[in-house]
């Protein structure tokens, strides 16, 4: 990530994400160490003394005609230090920023992934509150008025693009210990993390030169922290489900170099009512039925069978289309699932797959 001070246009060389998430330099930093009270909308905004943070949104879409997409934007902000730089020049910054958005035509089987770099200055890319917005060039999430929702997402490229609002049918819900989601052992290797699991999209879609109109469900996540990998962490498997019965299920499995679930895996139930209920690593189990070989060298799992034990409830997640890997400086596996519950479609969701 450092690359990306030299210049705006410029990006890095592959980076891997335990480098980008984990690491020694933290020196001034903030941490995420000790519960906090959260407030809405102000987290929605930025949280500066950090040195990582993301906005992310993730969804299915269904056209007036009846084809169905996934969509997905993440704003990611990286700090370069934690001091204010001193130059008097405009194009002085302590933050890069890094944008990826991506458009899955799940009838085509065709994955549009796109990615930006920016510098945090000259108005090129940043976060803001009073009002909401969050921006990469012309990339924006903001909201509508004032700092709440409804908030409005635009990110279009040659290929592929989305102009959506998202409303909220449920508030925020506190991932891990009342918003500290701890990653791995030691302190401060964790992050403050929130979600909003159940956003009513609505708005356009473009492919090539075809727009559609659409609408669906979106799942918002939100964290910041400075450390939250710790050494033998290679990634983590990232499951968001919105059940046809109003549930949501998130459950993220931490793995080590060795391939091993980590103890530090965990996951949140939330109720139609809004309620939620932690889960750990015990009361899960997780099998992957299928793998995907990427063009890239990588395999990926695409196919999995997930039993939660405080539900009673056995899920089995399919990949809409195996070939929709994130193959950018941060390489990684996002894309769009159906969920079945004996065998009959009970859900949709997304997948991420870091660190393979």
């Amino acid at each position: 990530m450092l690359l990306t001070a030299c210049a705006p246009d410029t990006p890095p060389e592959s980076v891997d994400v335990s480098a980008a998430l984990g690491g020694d330099d933290v020196a001034g930093y903030l941490r995420a160490d000790t519960p906090r009270e959260f407030s809405f909308p102000e987290d929605h905004g930025p949280h500066p003394g950090f040195r990582n943070e993301w906005w992310y949104v993730v969804g299915n879409l269904d056209s007036e005609a009846g084809r169905r997409f996934g969509f997905q934007i993440t704003f990611f902000r990286v700090a370069l230090t934690p001091d204010v730089p001193e130059s008097p020049s405009a194009w002085a910054t302590d933050h890069v920023w890094m944008a990826h958005l991506a458009v899955t035509d799940v009838g085509s089987g065709a994955h549009h992934a796109f990615e930006r770099f920016a510098r945090g200055a000259a108005g090129l890319a940043g976060a803001e509150l009073d009002p909401f917005r969050v921006w990469l060039e012309d990339w924006r999430l903001v909201a509508l008025e004032g700092n709440d929702f409804p908030w409005r997402l635009q990110a279009f490229e040659s290929d592929a693009g989305v102009d959506l609002v998202f409303d909220p049918r449920k508030p925020p819900v506190l991932q891990g210990d009342g918003g500290l989601s701890q990653k791995g052992a030691g302190e401060g290797n964790a992050s403050y993390y929130y979600s909003m699991t159940r956003l009513d999209a609505r708005g356009s879609l473009r492919i090539g030169d075809e727009v559609h109109e659409v609408a669906g469900s979106a799942w918002l996540d939100r964290e910041w922290s400075t450390s939250a990998l710790a050494e033998d962490q290679a990634g983590w498997d990232w499951f968001a489900l919105q059940l046809d019965d109003d549930y949501e299920l998130m459950y993220y499995q931490m793995r080590r170099e060795d391939g091993s679930a980590d103890p530090y895996s965990k996951g949140l139930i939330v109720a139609p009512d809004g309620g939620s209920k932690l889960i750990r690593r015990e009361v899960v189990n997780l099998e992957v039925l299928r793998t995907w070989r990427s063009p890239t060298g990588r395999t990926y799992p695409v196919s999995w069978r997930l039993h939660v034990a405080p539900m009673g409830r056995e899920f089995e997640i399919r990949a809409v289309h195996d070939a929709q890997e994130m193959n950018m400086t941060v390489r990684y596996w996002e894309g769009a699932v159906d969920v079945l519950e004996d065998g009959e479609p009970t859900g949709r969701g997304y997948v991420e797959l870091t660190g393979y």
